[in-house]
């Protein structure tokens, strides 16, 4: 049995905790955070405390805080030589204090608190600093029923970029979708299977590859067309923006600016 002390209260910590809950060959043993009143409502399925001095003896201690906290908390804690891993993408795992052993454990996945997740899915890219430790947490990794990566922190921080792109970027998109298709009363959840058809395609084909519309086809109409629709400069900049990365990787040859000289 894997023993667990988890920190922190954030939207990955209480997916983990509840990953770990599920799994039959790990034991979370205790669930720190410095305001109790986040994790209070756990108190009758797990020990909990906010105080640093009380904590138990465990295998490994997970850090699922904030960037910013993680060099501080490591610093923080009353002990030393004891295995103790951070959950970020782009902290590297030498922010940790070196008086203990150093490990990541990195789920590399967008992690909204009340969505459901199957951790099964999700691979974990872990990192250590003693070779020792590496097949614990494979074992950790694999114990919630996830594929194991052995991730640098400079691939980690690489594979953190890209994710904002898939992520980060795209959700963003999604919310300009809905804003314009809101300003004309339209539904968005006519807008769904679109989204998920795209993101399907790429599970059997690149990227590249799977690219369609109007920036490829060079449909010069169709992308004048958009940008007389666009209201917001913002939304038009984007558009232009994009569409002129996919016409370059693509082949065409033609820029946008002449559009927006004359829109009018």
């Amino acid at each position: 049995m894997i023993t667990v002390i988890l920190l922190g209260a954030g939207n990955v910590a209480h997916h983990l905790y509840k990953a770990f809950k599920n799994a039959e060959e790990v034991t979370v043993k205790q669930w720190y955070n410095r305001t109790y009143s986040d994790i209070s409502s756990y108190a009758n399925e797990v020990e909990t405390t906010d105080d640093l001095s009380q904590l138990k003896d465990a295998d490994i201690y997970i850090l699922a805080v904030s960037d910013d906290s993680i060099a501080s908390l490591s610093r923080a804690l009353p002990f030393e030589n004891r295995l103790v891993a951070h959950t970020s993408g782009s902290v590297s795992i030498h922010d940790l204090d070196k008086k203990n052993q150093r490990a990541v454990f990195y789920p590399l996945q967008t992690f909204s608190r009340d969505a459901e997740l199957d951790f099964s899915e999700i691979p974990i890219c872990i990192e250590v600093t003693e070779k020792k430790n590496l097949q614990f947490m494979k074992n950790l990794a694999e114990a919630l029923g996830c594929t194991a990566h052995k991730i640098s922190s400079e691939q980690r921080q690489t594979l953190h970029l890209a994710a904002v792109f898939i992520n980060n970027f795209s959700n963003q998109l999604y919310r300009i979708a809905h804003e314009i298709s809101d300003a004309k009363s339209i539904n968005f959840d006519i807008l769904k299977p679109l989204i998920m058809e795209t993101a399907r395609k790429v599970q059997d084909m690149s990227p590249y590859m799977a690219q369609t519309g109007p920036a490829k086809r060079n449909d010069k109409k169709t992308i004048k067309r958009h940008l007389k629709q666009l209201e917001n400069e913002d939304h038009k900049a984007i558009y232009e923006l994009l569409t002129a990365s996919i016409k370059k990787i693509h082949g065409a040859s033609t820029t946008l600016s002449k559009h927006r000289k004359t829109k009018d």
